[in-house]
């Protein structure tokens, strides 16, 4: 019954979803764009925090990286969309293969303080090549090519055209984090976020585990890096900063850190609280951080978390 109920829910949504891309007006559009390309960011990030146990402070360099490689790609190999979206995946899963190399041989605080010096490392490469990424200034100037399909092309110069694609691989990536979720990989990742030393007797090897957990993750976030260059056509240095990297973990927490929707609706969040609060606000980040607090504090298992738990205690 309940998984019956979560189907009509994802329909519902991408129906809701479908319903924007046809109706709504530019700036709704926008919005709901950097909604989902946050929640493909989440979502990948909460397969290793939420599902393995693993606290990551570094997966800006893979936002980075992927937007990054959409750029360099589109400037000096192809400025098909597609080819320069699968290059920016692959270059973000490479450097987390091997960040995730040296990180996850280290649990808990070791493993945080790992990735956050490998994020910050990636940073200053950002920051310092100016040559291949433009130092400080970034790489600008990166227009949405029409998507060549043999005999025909698709138009995604428009902001109304770009959000079916964004849309098209918010659903993939949301099909498939479903999938990894019920599949055995995902039922050994969760156990090893319960018991790790347990996990490792029973001979499964966990840091295989982990680092294909991180590839995963630094691959979704990739994903999210190269759709968000092609929506401001842009991409500076600070994508990559420390700072970047709490958005997924602050959005998990608020949606519900142990639960498959979080993300998403901890996104949702985010994206308009922020928005509307920058409109009434020049101190937005005191009353931002004073909010999202209020909302961690007082949602113990985050926003879906929460009312599940509700939900459950009412039912009976």
């Amino acid at each position: 019954m309940k998984r019956h109920w979560n189907y009509i829910a994802a329909v519902a949504l991408f129906a809701i979803l479908l319903g924007i891309g046809l109706f709504a007006g530019r700036f709704f559009l926008y919005l709901t764009m950097r909604v989902m390309i946050l929640s493909i960011f989440a979502m990948g990030y909460n397969i290793l925090f939420g599902r393995t146990g693993l606290l990551s402070f570094g997966h800006a360099a893979f936002y980075a990286m992927g937007a990054y490689g959409v750029a360099l790609c589109c400037i000096h190999v192809t400025p098909h969309p597609l080819a320069a979206i699968a290059i920016g995946i692959v270059a973000a899963a490479i450097l987390a293969v091997i960040i995730g190399f040296f990180c996850v041989r280290h649990t808990e605080i070791y493993f945080a303080m790992l990735t956050l010096a490998f994020g910050m490392m990636v940073f200053s490469l950002m920051w310092n090549l100016r040559d291949i990424t433009g130092g400080d200034d970034g790489l600008s100037g990166i227009m949405r090519s029409p998507i060549h399909l043999g005999v025909s092309s698709i138009s995604i110069a428009k902001d109304s055209q770009y959000f079916f694609l964004v849309l098209f691989f918010f659903a993939l990536s949301f099909i498939v984090i479903h999938r990894i979720y019920q599949s055995p990989f995902g039922l050994v990742l969760a156990g090893i976020r319960e018991n790790n030393v347990r996990t490792e007797f029973s001979g499964i090897p966990v840091k295989r585990y982990r680092l294909a957990a991180f590839a995963v993750s630094g691959a979704f976030a990739g994903l999210a890096g190269s759709l968000g260059l092609l929506l401001g056509s842009n991409v500076t240095p600070f994508a990559a900063h420390w700072s970047h990297s709490a958005d997924p973990v602050l959005v998990s927490l608020m949606g519900g850190l142990q639960t498959f929707s979080g993300p998403l609706v901890g996104s949702i969040v985010f994206v308009l609280l922020r928005e509307i609060i920058e409109r009434f606000t020049h101190n937005w980040m005191l009353w931002f951080g004073l909010i999202m607090l209020a909302i961690i504090l007082g949602f113990r298992g985050g926003i879906v978390g929460s009312t599940q738990q509700y939900l459950q205690r009412f039912s009976r």
